[in-house]
């Protein structure tokens, strides 16, 4: 997406000149003459870089530069004039302004300062990048699949991934929603400027529409300062909105109206301001239930749902579990600065028979403890949780000794195994949906 960039000089030839120069640069290029008209442009609209002359007229540019980053936190203010000293160039840059610049200056100037804006926008876009690795790390192998249905959803992201259609993540918590969002990023034009997630669980209301939209000073206690939202911070990339269904409902109704016109207040602030982010969203929720419970907005949940992708579980794909325990294997062993360990036939076929009701997340923390506490090099059954190590090899059946509740475990298990959805799954139990919420909630499945 090309920089977006306003010139503020009140001489209509440098305004000329400077836009043909960074024209050639690949940017959109917008004019104003006057402190007001330099305003009303960075209000109605966003701009990455702002070229200000120090003088305007009547007017000092310096004065302009905190109303600016008001507008937009994350602007470029380069300073021009033909009155350089270094007293203005040092209240220039107190006052926010990234570089100072003396007129004449020459084309390669420009270029430089545009590449060096460039740069720091790619950082910080890698900062950003790397602070979600570290809270959502995990390694690549996530993504390589040999199961039908994980194929068919990295089939539908693929696809997808070039538009900028807003796309919903379903399946259960573990499955790796977060994974398949930060690969839909990476394979959109989209994927040089900034990935943030937004864990919508783990906040409350009010701190979690700050953290989405941003505040202004003295907005709630602790409000110190003015602060950019995720959303701003986003800005030409991708937000990703981690188990959505879990926002109260004024957020919902705020969120909705970002979807339908990228348009939001901060906290505390009544301006209005835009945004230009894709949104993709996740939920490990029955989103349909909740519409129908009344616990989500069904007009939010038709806008969140433009393409849906369904996330597998892990007992989906189980041509997965044994490469994908390999890799996990070797992943915590490398960061211990050893050898990748082996899987004894015990072992493996422990890994295989077990549920894992926590999916890809469940297993890669069973082969982490595993790889931490096991001494040998070759992992047998007893390294894993003992949940996983104890579990049998052989599926129960009718008329084994076994308690009704097992039987009726493994039912339920291969009913939600086979069935698209759970209210689909409860109509062939012949149970509504909150009682086979309780009892996947007492069988751990």
């Amino acid at each position: 997406m090309p920089d977006r960039v306003l010139i503020v000089d009140d001489e209509k030839n440098i305004r000329t000149t400077l836009g043909i120069c960074l024209q050639g640069l690949g940017c959109e290029v917008a004019g104003a003459a006057s402190p007001d008209a330099a305003l009303a442009l960075a209000r109605d609209g966003r701009y990455d870089v702002v070229f200000l002359d120090v003088r305007l007229g009547e007017s000092s540019g310096l004065d302009l530069i905190p109303p600016l980053l008001a507008a937009n936190p994350e602007v470029t203010i380069l300073v021009i004039t033909a009155y350089a000293t270094i007293d203005a160039a040092v209240e220039a840059m107190r006052r926010g302004a990234r570089d100072y610049l003396p007129k004449p200056f020459t084309p390669a100037q420009i270029r430089l300062l545009i590449e060096q804006h460039r740069e720091r926008r790619a950082l910080r876009g890698r900062v950003l990048e790397l602070e979600g690795r570290l809270k959502h790390a995990e390694p690549e192998a996530v993504l390589e699949t040999e199961a039908p249905a994980m194929r068919h959803a990295l089939d539908r992201l693929a696809r997808v991934a070039p538009a900028d259609a807003i796309v919903l993540l379903r399946g259960e918590s573990g499955t790796g929603k977060s994974v398949l969002a930060r690969a839909l990023h990476a394979a959109s034009p989209r994927a040089a400027r900034p990935f943030v997630i937004v864990s919508c669980p783990t906040l409350s209301e009010e701190l979690l529409t700050s953290e989405l939209f941003g505040h202004v000073r003295g907005a709630f206690t602790g409000a110190v300062d003015d602060r950019a939202g995720r959303v701003e911070v986003a800005q030409g990339g991708t937000l990703f909105l981690d188990e959505a269904a879990e926002l109260s409902p004024a957020l919902q109704a705020k969120l909705l109206r970002f979807v339908q016109d990228r348009e939001f207040e901060r906290v505390g602030d009544s301006r209005t301001r835009t945004a230009d982010v894709r949104l993709v969203a996740a939920t490990h929720r029955d989103l349909e239930t909740e519409v129908k419970a009344g616990r989500f907005r069904e007009d939010l949940f038709y806008r969140l749902s433009v393409v849906e992708i369904v996330v597998p579980a892990l007992r989906e794909r189980r041509e997965d579990i044994l490469p994908m325990a390999r890799r996990f294997a070797a992943f915590f062993a490398g960061g211990m600065g050893r050898g990748a360990p082996d899987l004894s036939k015990a072992a493996e076929e422990a890994l295989l028979q077990y549920a894992w009701p926590g999916n890809v997340r469940e297993l890669r923390h069973a082969v982490e403890h595993a790889v931490l506490l096991w001494p040998s090099p070759t992992l047998e059954p007893a390294a894993f949780p003992e949940r996983v190590s104890a579990r049998k090899s052989v599926e129960p059946r009718i008329g084994d000794p076994l308690t009704l509740d097992a039987l009726e475990r493994e039912h339920i298990l291969k009913v939600l195994t086979s069935t698209p959805t759970l209210d689909d799954a409860a109509r062939v139990l012949g149970i509504d949906v909150s009682t086979l919420w309780r009892k996947r909630k007492k069988y751990g499945v």
